[in-house]
């Protein structure tokens, strides 16, 4: 499908360790001209996992953003070393860096785009299970995080509270809500439970003894 907006230019204005800062000149829908932002991201984004302890409740950390200027609960996750990376192999890596967990399973729940106005920058989730804790924190120099558990039921309700903001960390609980839901439903139509085993084996029983 053809676009009326479109992008006609793209000009380099300052480039960063990890993000490069372009100026588009764009061509809007009724044949204005306008110069737009757009944001680089050079490793192409990162991967963020849903840690699911034995118990059940879901590992974070909570950790300062400057950015923000405020402390924030998020997954555990981090950047690609590269743009080839496997975003599987980040998140085993940024999850075992962060909490000293390392995953036995790893099932994948979604790929999200960061900022789709301005940002090239992806994430992928991963759903990580059989949690073995191998080690201590591996932090990077500029990292001060504290690590905590909740319940999804807590997690969700933090989320519709307004008090869960981080955008990988909402899409990442959600996703994992679905997923339990969606697992639940197969096991519910895919298996026939115990009492109406019971109960077909008692009607065969009583038609037995009828005749």
């Amino acid at each position: 499908m053809e676009h009326k907006l479109h992008r006609t230019g793209r000009e380099l204005a300052c480039s960063g360790a990890v993000l490069e800062f372009y100026r588009d000149a764009m061509v809007l829908p009724d044949g204005q001209e306008q110069t737009w932002d757009y944001v680089h991201h050079k490793k192409g984004g990162g991967a963020c996992t849903v840690p699911v302890l034995p118990d059940g409740r879901i590992l974070l950390i909570r950790q300062f953003r400057p950015a923000i200027d405020r402390e924030t609960l998020e997954l555990p996750a981090g950047a690609r070393d590269s743009s080839g990376e496997d975003p599987a192999v980040t998140a085993a890596r940024e999850l075992e860096e962060e909490t000293g967990y390392r995953p036995g399973r790893m099932t994948k729940l979604a790929h999200i785009l960061t900022a789709v106005a301005w940002c090239n920058e992806s994430t992928d989730i991963y759903l990580a299970r059989d949690l073995e804790k191998i080690s201590s924190q591996h932090l990077d120099e500029a990292e001060e995080i504290e690590l905590c558990s909740m319940s999804l039921d807590e997690l969700c309700s933090r989320i519709f509270a307004g008090e869960i903001q981080d955008a990988k960390t909402v899409a990442g609980i959600m996703a994992y809500r679905s997923w339990l839901a969606m697992q639940e439903q197969k096991s519910v139509s895919g298996f026939e439970m115990p009492e109406t085993l019971l109960q077909k084996m008692q009607r065969l029983i009583k038609r037995a003894h009828t005749g």
